[in-house]
């Protein structure tokens, strides 16, 4: 077992609600555990904690953020983390998401002892992004970045942004995500995909669509549903495939009544058997409007779909026009409609995309992650 130092570190991992940390932090705690670390969790618990959590012996701190940044709750999320940073006496707090990521580091800008790191999950400020959003959430986050010891992007964007932009924290590094464990997410093979479908009471003919993301504005899920409805005409047996809660569900539910193609979309609600929806799936379908470095994206290049993604930061990263998908305009409906349709005339093409995704994504694999943040935990401690 490999210690920092040989000295064993106290981590504080932070986000915003316990949702961030159930879906996608639990395998680097337990990185760092694994390495001879204590590791304790703080966000607001709005999903229960993960048992995985519970088991590897973290203590929980329950902090009040709220996820709107300018509510007077998040003052009171200020002292609660303070005192515990300083009661607990942390040697390195690791915080992931806006509002636990602002209050932390002013938390911790007066504490000399205390490493910061900061993961972006995706920086409010981007390439077309309201002049609002560069006017209220780049000069934080500039400020706050001299108070980072370590921070951690994961999109070319976003890296370049902060380069060049001359944020000052100690330590810029890029990072491909949080990591798909390839072990969860297989490649597809015809038998497995009918055999699925089978189980699942769908037809060998249809021609699935898939797209796994939280019914929001952001997501854009009304682009792909008025995609499909103009698809509809000329692939008959197509079908779109919603998996997610939020929101926008019964806004998009009427959507799709008033365009007649209830039988075209199904929205599935939130689901823990992705993995296998993924795989009796011809494709991977993304219409967000803003991304850091999407998840759901990376699963479906896992399963070895080919991608039709919309134009934006994250999805660009990790899909190349013409080599493992389409890349369509973030409102271009009738293009959107157009690959759909290109993609289920052209077997030889969608197997190609296939393929080139299977090779991409193991850059992103969850080794391939946790071995860069070992690296960087220990280059800093």
């Amino acid at each position: 077992m490999y210690r920092f130092g040989e000295i064993e570190m106290k981590i504080l991992y932070l986000t915003t609600i316990s949702n961030t940390m159930n879906a996608f932090l639990i395998p680097h705690i337990k990185m760092l555990i694994d390495e001879g670390h204590q590791v304790d969790v703080a966000f607001n618990i709005e999903q229960e904690v993960n048992h995985e959590i519970i088991n590897m012996g973290c203590k929980i701190h329950e902090i009040h953020f709220q996820r709107t940044p300018f509510k007077i709750e998040n003052v009171k999320a200020y002292r609660e983390l303070k005192k515990i940073i300083v009661t607990e006496k942390y040697d390195v707090i690791h915080t992931h998401t806006p509002v636990a990521s602002t209050i932390s580091r002013l938390a911790c800008r007066k504490l000399k002892s205390i490493k910061v790191f900061y993961t972006a999950h995706g920086f409010h400020f981007f390439k077309g992004a309201p002049i609002k959003n560069w006017l209220l959430f780049y000069p934080i986050e500039k400020f706050l970045a001299k108070y980072t010891d370590v921070l951690i992007t994961m999109n070319e964007e976003d890296y370049t942004t902060v380069k060049t932009k001359k944020f000052k924290a100690k330590k810029i590094v890029k990072v491909n995500g949080v990591g798909i464990d390839l072990h969860k997410f297989v490649p597809q093979t015809e038998e497995l995909k009918y055999s699925l479908r089978k189980k699942y009471g769908y037809s060998d003919k249809d021609f699935i669509l898939i797209y796994v993301a939280e019914l929001s504005k952001r997501k854009h899920q009304d682009l792909m549903i008025n995609a499909v409805a103009k698809s509809a005409k000329s692939i008959p047996n197509i079908k779109l495939l919603l998996v997610g809660e939020g929101s926008l569900r019964s806004q998009y539910s009427n959507l799709v009544k008033s365009l007649g193609i209830e039988k075209n979309i199904e929205l599935l609600g939130y689901r823990k058997d992705v993995p296998n929806l993924m795989l009796l799936s011809d494709v991977l379908v993304s219409s967000s409007r803003q991304e850091g470095l999407p998840v759901n994206v990376m699963e479906g290049m896992a399963t070895g779909l080919p991608m039709i993604v919309t134009n934006c930061r994250g999805n660009c990263d990790l899909v190349k026009n013409e080599f493992n998908g389409y890349i369509v305009g973030t409102d271009d409906v009738d293009m959107m409609s157009r690959r759909i349709e290109d993609i289920y005339r052209d077997n030889e093409k969608r197997d190609m995309f296939g393929k080139n995704n299977l090779k991409i994504i193991k850059q992103y694999s969850l080794d391939s992650v946790l071995d860069n943040m070992r690296k960087i935990y220990r280059e800093l401690l």
